[in-house]
């Protein structure tokens, strides 16, 4: 299945930028793991909309995206960390 298919491309720079986020928010022992993918969400709906808003995408189509971006991060997030636990 190819994710990109489902992003727009200028949404395509969240990934990262979330990704790296949520290491950070990872090294602060103050956050609980279980929050991690919740303020993921939120900030790649915050992320997506103002993406949105400057790129003149809908915003019922951005916020989808936000959803999108946010889950690819964490399902990336999931494939290194499990392919990391198998090694």
């Amino acid at each position: 299945m190819d994710f990109t298919s489902y992003l727009i491309d200028k949404m395509l720079v969240l990934v990262p930028v979330l990704y790296i986020i949520g290491m950070m928010i990872k090294s602060t022992p103050a956050v609980k793991d279980w929050l991690i993918p919740w303020i993921i969400l939120v900030l790649g709906l915050i992320g997506a909309v103002g993406i949105g808003i400057t790129a003149g995408i809908p915003i019922v189509d951005a916020i989808i995206q936000g959803i999108l971006v946010a889950g690819v991060t964490v399902f990336t997030n999931q494939l290194i960390m499990q392919t990391k636990e198998k090694e």
